[in-house]
């Protein structure tokens, strides 16, 4: 059962902070947009020695009467490798044991950089097709589709928002691009970011698996009180979004 949340884990390796920067007034295709991503995410990602938060998650399954609740302290290095700390777990302890702390593993183990270039939002490992513009969370986003170059549990398809002015990802809504596990027969996911300062942070995690045995189990993650190890003073901060600007 641990496989039927994996990509919860994946998505966390997306972008997760951003800067302002100003949208040009030609149109860009689909790789111009994740070129920008990328190139913004690393910049920005030298401004902070890492990060840390707190999650939430809960696993629930209605047909089997069954809920599982776990209190997640995370923090991040300022290469992306993440570390876990279970605060708190209460309900379903199967699910806590053989699911949850199962996810936390794995989001482990696949931050590590050399782990991460494989799961990446980049050319590398996905084409991607520009759809047109959106508002999400009455913010203007470019809608891009993406599909993954490999058959591969880790990758998804499915479609992605990039904010306009930040270039950052907001929003990735898909299926795994290789089913977890022959016992699964879908997974649908749904993962947000916003906005704190001038830096983004995960917000929700939505997901639902379609079991073969135990039917529909749905997977909610909560993400609060994420704070970056700012490195730089808030003048150079400040001096750095208007260079992005400029661009």
């Amino acid at each position: 059962m641990k496989d039927h949340f994996l990509l919860a884990g994946v998505l966390l390796l997306l972008p997760a902070v951003g800067i302002s920067a100003a949208q040009d007034a030609a149109p860009l295709t689909a790789g111009e947009v994740v070129d920008r991503m990328v190139q913004h995410d690393a910049e920005r990602q030298g401004l902070t020695q890492g990060y840390a938060g707190m999650r939430r998650y809960v696993l629930q399954n209605d047909g089997m009467h069954k809920r599982a609740e776990m209190l997640v302290r995370v923090s991040g290095d300022s290469d992306g490798t993440k570390h876990f700390e279970v605060v708190s777990v209460e309900g379903w302890k199967a699910a806590q044991n053989h699911v949850l702390r199962k996810m936390l593993e794995s989001e482990s183990e696949t931050s590590h950089p050399e782990e991460r270039a494989k799961t990446r939002l980049c050319p590398d490992n996905y084409d991607f097709k520009m759809v047109g513009q959106e508002n999400v969370a009455d913010r203007p986003a470019y809608a891009i589709d993406v599909t993954p170059k490999r058959h591969d549990k880790l990758l998804f398809e499915g479609r992605i928002w990039v904010d306009i002015k930040d270039y950052a990802l907001v929003r990735a809504d898909g299926s795994p691009a290789k089913n977890p596990s022959f016992w699964t027969k879908h997974v649908h996911f749904v993962h947000t970011y916003q906005k704190s300062g001038p830096f983004w942070f995960p917000h929700s995690t939505e997901s639902v698996t379609d079991a073969r045995i135990f039917g529909r189990t749905d997977l909610t993650i909560e993400y609060f009180n994420y704070k970056p190890n700012v490195t730089v003073p808030a003048g150079a901060l400040a001096t750095t979004a208007a260079g992005f600007r400029r661009q």
